[in-house]
């Protein structure tokens, strides 16, 4: 969940310019919390970890970040757009559903809940309006889980639970500040089927194409 993504700076280009540094810093924030869970082989110390990420975005609403990049990127570009830290803290604790040994429909349930508030606090500072961010943020946040899980019934629940939310947050015309977002949402669709480890066809004209058309028509 952390690999380099080539596509990011296409749909970053499809951010509004005056929200853009807020997506980026976003995902940076989405980036460190998978980068954790990859890292973390005992519990406690990723609930410790978790946890200290957790006191950092509440306290961006009291204090000056700390000398964190990831933090003072939020604190930079997030939090004047209307976007609380304390605001962020469930996409810490959505991450946290990965801790522990059995992944069940309840705790990909919350997990996608959880994580899926970034797609909420992205369409706020970018003045999103009517937009389907909770559900394109949930399907998308168990949808890329699934392409990363080694379990294969565990990738399936997460396929399950994500496909009615991601058909419904693409049946809708997205609006003009929120397409990133809505081209997020749409490759999570397209990338949905592919078996763990299996690389999206990043590049191919088809997708490049359906690309520009959601930027130009919002669908």
């Amino acid at each position: 969940m952390t690999s380099p993504d080539p596509e990011r700076a296409l749909l970053l280009a499809y951010a509004p310019v005056t929200g853009r540094g807020a997506l980026a810093a976003l995902l940076a924030l989405d980036d460190a919390l998978a980068q954790l869970i990859q890292t973390t082989r005992e519990p406690a110390l990723g609930q410790i970890r978790l946890a200290w990420w957790r006191e950092r975005l509440e306290s961006l609403d009291v204090a000056p970040p700390p000398a964190e990049p990831v933090l003072q990127g939020l604190a930079a570009e997030v939090l004047p757009r209307g976007v609380r830290g304390a605001d962020l803290t469930p996409i810490v604790d959505g991450w946290e559903m990965l801790i522990g040994e059995t992944l069940d429909g309840v705790a990909l349930k919350q997990f996608g809940e959880g994580r899926g508030a970034l797609f909420v606090a992205a369409g706020a500072a970018m003045g999103g309006k009517g937009d389907p961010l909770v559900q394109a943020g949930q399907g998308w946040a168990l949808a890329d889980l699934a392409r990363h899980l080694g379990s294969e019934s565990e990738a399936d629940a997460a396929r399950t639970l994500a496909r009615p939310l991601l058909h419904a947050a693409t049946a809708t015309r997205w609006s003009g500040r929120g397409r990133a977002l809505g081209a997020m949402t749409l490759l999570a669709l397209r990338d949905l089927d592919l078996s763990p480890g299996e690389a999206p066809p990043v590049g191919s004209p088809r997708r490049l194409l359906r690309l520009i058309w959601h930027r130009l028509s919002g669908r």
